[in-house]
């Protein structure tokens, strides 16, 4: 019995250790996809400011 509650509490641990780890995966990845959304929103204006100029 003492082990079964040992064992749930380790996997219990263990899966939340593995979610929170994707957390910080997917928080990093989002934070990529902004600054890159960025860079590419700046590169639009700029080639439409050059497009619109006679």
């Amino acid at each position: 019995m003492p082990w079964t509650v040992v064992a749930a509490v380790l996997l219990s641990t263990a899966g939340l250790l593995v979610l929170g780890v994707l957390a910080v995966r997917l928080w990093l990845d989002v934070r990529r996809l902004a600054r890159e959304v960025g860079t590419a929103a700046k590169a639009l204006a700029e080639a439409s400011g050059e497009l619109s100029r006679p």
